[in-house]
């Protein structure tokens, strides 16, 4: 029997949602982990247990894992170059101002500043979403300020937003992009545990590790939008987009997983990421490839207005003084993420069309003031439809899809709904005398006003 391998002492730079996963989980997995971040306060809040933003159970996991001694915080990167073997790079690589490339200026600093400080032999693996051509530029910069003693990795992520420790400690697929025998076999190291449990792993070049990631959410992207231009001829024909993703789904070379029609992607990865990548293969003089993806963010962002439409179509045309209940601001149940958020972006819309609208969000209304403090926000359910002209639901929580329509009834001026994400009990709401509306699906024959 194989004695199993020494665990190498990790480092994590970086401490935002990817690098605070990653940091408490590969702890949880019984390695030693330093994590480091530019920040104080953020380094300070989750040395205390408190995590600056919102996951499902990350929590609970940080407070067990500080208790073991195995995890700290640190804003010190001289600390962690001496302490770690193995460095994972979790730095966000934003869309840069006035154009659709990434910008790296922190992948860049974060890689920089490790190499300069490390003295013995390592491993620094990115994690960050970066464009093809990155990793191989990055190893140069480090094998000239280190003189060879420490070889860069690389090892995309792929986590959802409210799965994310499910997915860090259970993932279906590890990827590698190395460029040595020994770069593999410290990232094996690294993640024995997973690997111990069969966690299918590719081990590939660089560049196609950078492209795995972009890949994957420029395919999602492109299902999500697909489902989206359907609901568009549908609404142009009368016909049902819901059936006929239905039909659809049962097509295994097609499948119904994100056929989903509705308001469409947001959030801080697949918007940024799917411009990034048309950005970077422009420069690679092969743009064409994937011209497609234009039109992919262009059909997501038109569901927006659609769906300020649908709302005019039940209360307008003139929206000015229309109450509307905004329920949800997050890009995504389960998260209190609102980067790119097609919900805050409807309420926005509406906002400027002279609507009263009052958003409510069971976690992300704190960083939605932040982002939209003109909007007016709610701290229940029962306020936010208090007296509404018109419900409309934008991101589809639990406690949304479970409201019962008969009560909601009792509170709003007018029962008119607009369902943004094809999530409610259509035939219950009509039951209970709501004008019912959502998109790519025709308004009911003869249905009364309420």
């Amino acid at each position: 029997m194989n004695a199993r391998p020494p665990k190498p002492r990790i480092t994590v730079i970086g401490t935002g949602y990817l690098g605070a996963t990653q940091a408490v989980c590969m702890a949880h997995l019984g390695f030693e982990v330093v994590a480091v971040d530019v920040d104080p306060v953020k380094v300070d809040a989750l040395a205390s247990g408190r995590l600056p933003f919102f996951e499902p159970g990350l929590d609970t996991l940080l407070v067990e894992t500080l208790a073991t001694g195995r995890l700290r915080f640190t804003t010190d990167f001289a600390d962690a170059a001496a302490f770690g073997e193995v460095h994972f790079v979790c730095v966000g690589t934003p869309q840069s101002s006035g154009s659709d490339a990434a910008d790296l200026r922190y992948v860049d600093a974060a890689f920089s500043e490790l190499a300069r400080r490390i003295t013995g032999r390592a491993l620094i693996v990115g994690k960050s979403t970066v464009p093809v051509g990155t990793a191989e530029r990055l190893a140069g910069m480090v094998a000239e300020l280190t003189g060879g003693e420490v070889e860069v990795a690389w090892n995309p992520e792929f986590l959802r937003e409210g799965f994310a420790v499910e997915d860090t400690l259970h993932p279906d697929r590890l990827v590698f992009g190395v460029a040595s025998a020994e770069a593999e076999q410290s990232l094996r190291d690294a993640y024995a545990p997973l690997l111990e449990e069969g966690v299918p792993v590719v081990v590939a070049d660089l560049a196609t590790a950078e492209l795995v990631k972009v890949a994957a959410n420029s395919f999602l992207a492109t299902k999500i939008s697909f489902i989206n231009a359907m609901a568009e001829v549908c609404e142009a024909s009368g016909a049902d987009v819901s059936l006929l993703a239905r039909a659809l789904s049962y097509d295994d070379r097609i499948g119904g997983r994100f056929l989903k029609p509705g308001l469409g992607f947001g959030g801080g990865c697949l918007p940024k990421d799917i411009r990034a990548f048309r950005a970077r293969a422009e420069e690679l003089g092969v743009s064409a490839a994937v011209t497609f993806l234009h039109e992919v963010d262009q059909i997501n962002l038109r569901r927006r207005s659609r769906t300020v439409d649908l709302v005019r179509e039940l209360a307008g045309p003139d929206l000015h003084g229309v109450r509307v209940a905004a329920l949800g601001a997050a890009f995504k149940p389960d998260s209190d993420d609102v980067r790119d958020a097609p919900a805050l972006d409807v309420a926005r819309l509406l906002y400027l069309e002279g609507a009263s609208v009052v958003v409510y969000d069971p976690k992300a209304n704190a960083n939605a003031h932040r982002a939209y403090p003109d909007l007016d926000y709610a701290d229940s359910l029962a306020e936010a439809v208090n007296e509404a002209d018109v419900v409309l639901l934008l991101t589809e929580w639990a406690e949304f899809v479970s409201a019962a329509p008969e009560d909601m009834g009792v509170l709003v001026a007018h029962r008119r709904i607009v369902d943004g994400r094809g999530a409610l009990d259509v035939e219950r709401y009509r039951a209970a005398g709501w004008e019912y509306r959502a998109l790519g699906r025709p308004a009911e024959v003869g249905a009364a006003r309420p």
